[in-house]
């Protein structure tokens, strides 16, 4: 059996080594079966502070750069691709609702959403096809990959904010008001579900590409 300092080390060096990250079950699987919970935690807890830090995703563990030295490390400029509005209410309704077919995305919005718009948002790696719904047609049903929560700096979708953290942090105008308390699925005043109609008039597609719903 591993000794805790030796499999601390273990699980260290086959994270660095990973090309991608893994989930304690396959840390676990890689180390002969080794129990790598406490390893994770003791290596979480080592590395806060530090300019590498060891984050959970998800299901998934790997090492990132500190948020405050990041731009140490860049060497290009990048290149700011803007979603459009469409592209942007999808994306919320299916963070919020998944898993969530197409048609139960129009319902939330109140308009019909074009195939390209659910294209930008699996071609930038935050949604993707998870099977499709047990009913009649039996439609694809979408849900935010890992890529999603590493982008927004998220450990897991409970950590999505709500309409009044966004509020309080001065994110939201009238218009954006709206779209979140339909991506919430939640009526402001009350918190019950209820279904908003979502105009769609001022789309701006990513990097410059007009999409209409």
């Amino acid at each position: 059996m591993t000794a805790p300092d030796n499999l601390e080390r273990a699980v260290e060096a086959t994270l660095f080594a990973s090309e991608k990250p893994m989930t304690a079950e396959q840390l676990s699987a890689h180390l002969q079966g080794a129990d790598v919970r406490e390893a994770l935690e003791s290596l979480r807890r080592h590395y806060e502070g530090r300019g590498v830090q060891l984050v959970q995703r998800g299901r998934t563990w790997h090492f990132e750069t500190a948020p405050d030295l990041a731009h140490l490390l860049r060497r290009d400029r990048e290149q700011v691709r803007r979603l459009s509005r469409a592209a942007t209410e999808v994306l919320a309704i299916v963070a919020y609702h998944e898993p969530v077919s197409r048609a139960e995305i129009e319902a939330i919005r109140g308009v019909q959403t074009a195939k390209g718009t659910l294209d930008v948002l699996m071609e930038a790696g935050w949604v993707r096809i998870v099977g499709r719904r047990e009913v009649p047609g039996r439609p694809v049903i979408y849900a935010t990959t890992p890529n999603f929560l590493v982008h927004f700096g998220l450990a897991s979708r409970k950590e999505l904010p709500g309409i009044d953290e966004l509020r309080a942090a001065g994110l939201l105008d009238p218009v954006d008001d709206e779209m979140v308390v339909a991506a919430l699925g939640g009526d402001d005043d009350d918190d019950e579900p209820s279904v908003t109609s979502i105009r769609d008039d001022d789309d701006v597609g990513l990097a410059g590409t007009d999409e209409s719903a």
